[in-house]
């Protein structure tokens, strides 16, 4: 799989890809009687900068998720506070810009009592410098008490994960904070943690997807194991205008952020590794401020859904595997069904805040294995094996 990916940036030097304004096409709404919702998970990445009167995209999302409060998890992808994180110095009037920043994302989940995490991105930890694990652990404090419960920071302290979150019998969701990968050599961070080192986190990674017995299960990160985005190697036309830039990126030289550098493809292929022939459903991440979904095997989706602040995007291209790349504002959806199937959908946002859905297919998943019933007309999922200790959503780690 490793050769594949490299193999899907290389084809940025050969021209063999082509952009879109959208690829794909929208399925019927869930309307057939046994199509019960168990949980919809969204997932909204790089909203760490939403407008000061307003953000379009914040505003859609509450009036979204206020529809089926009960049955929504929200995940924030990431980049939570530009350009750097949260400030140290809580007296200086940038820090409380960024309190402000966090309280805007926060506001459609308390408002609505949705449940919800954010994860830390490269930005978060101080764009990778020396100061991110202190800057990344004061945003987790003030998340944790500003978010009363309803909205926590996942993985605490610093750690790596990974955290899994288990739904009911359905689905596991499981948390991992990729940039503490990229942020050697400087400190990050392993006292207390559930894993202290990269290899502790493949291994608790291969855990958590092997133990997850019938769920579905569904890895969470900032950043992408495969893109048609920029850092994916992907650049628009005006880039070349400064052809060193992007050539230099795409050669995975000063590319720490890019599937091109050195670092980061070793990251993915320790991922590769955890999970072999086990492959999470979805890998979903931010990074990328458009929206993508590309398929990468069968049973196994990429999702980038970075796109979480109105008009601040970046263009995408289709690359082997692309299903859906539009270079636009919102968030994606995961419905998780009673019958194991389950609907990803693209939600697209407009200047006033209003969200229609640009993309939607069923995923391609593996049979849920029944268990015996006295009615044998109604199968349930296979009960699961004891998995690692994990909170219900709403509870701590």
């Amino acid at each position: 799989m490793a050769a594949a990916l490299l193999g899907a940036a290389a084809l940025s030097l050969s021209g063999c890809f082509r952009y879109v304004r959208g690829l794909g096409r929208v399925i019927p709404g869930l309307v057939a009687e046994q199509d019960t919702l168990e949980l919809n998970l969204v997932l909204i990445g790089d909203a760490g900068l939403p407008a000061p009167g307003g953000e379009p995209v914040l505003k859609a999302l509450r009036d979204q998720i206020a529809k089926q409060s009960k049955n929504t998890f929200v995940v924030f992808l990431g980049d939570n506070v530009y350009p750097r994180g949260m400030v140290l110095d809580s007296s200086a009037a940038e820090r409380r810009e960024n309190e402000r920043i966090l309280d805007a994302q926060m506001a459609p989940l308390l408002e609505t009592g949705v449940n919800g995490v954010m994860i830390p991105g490269n930005h978060d930890w101080a764009t990778g410098t020396q100061a991110g694990l202190e800057t990344v652990r004061v945003q987790e404090r003030y998340v944790n008490r500003r978010g009363r419960g309803i909205v926590r920071f996942l993985p605490e302290g610093g750690c790596p994960g990974p955290v899994p979150l288990d739904f009911g019998s359905y689905l596991r969701v499981i948390v991992l904070d990729t940039q503490w990968w990229l942020q050697a050599p400087f400190p990050r961070g392993s006292e207390g943690c559930r894993t202290r080192t990269e290899a502790q986190v493949v291994d608790s990674l291969r855990h958590d997807l092997s133990s997850a017995g019938s769920r579905r299960t569904v890895i969470v990160t900032h950043h992408p194991q495969l893109s048609g985005g920029q850092h994916g190697g992907y650049f628009d036309w005006p880039t070349y205008l400064f052809p060193f830039h992007p050539w230099a990126r795409q050669a995975g030289l000063f590319a720490k952020q890019d599937i091109t550098g050195a670092q980061y493809r070793a990251m993915i292929e320790s991922f590769q590794r955890a999970w072999g022939s086990n492959p999470p459903l979805v890998f979903a991440s931010g990074h990328e401020h458009n929206l993508q979904v590309l398929r990468i095997a069968a049973h196994h989706y990429q999702v980038v859904s970075g796109a979480g602040i109105y008009n601040h995007s970046t263009q995408s291209r289709v690359i082997r595997g692309t299903l859906y790349a539009r270079r636009a504002s919102g968030w994606t959806e995961l419905a998780f069904l009673r019958d194991g199937r389950v609907r990803l959908s693209v939600k697209v946002v407009d200047a006033a805040g209003n969200a229609k859905e640009d993309f939607s297919m069923w995923l391609d998943t593996p049979p849920l294995v029944p268990v015996h019933t006295d009615d044998p007309a109604e199968p349930r999922p296979a009960a699961p094996p004891s998995p690692p200790s994990a909170p219900p959503p709403g509870a701590r780690p």
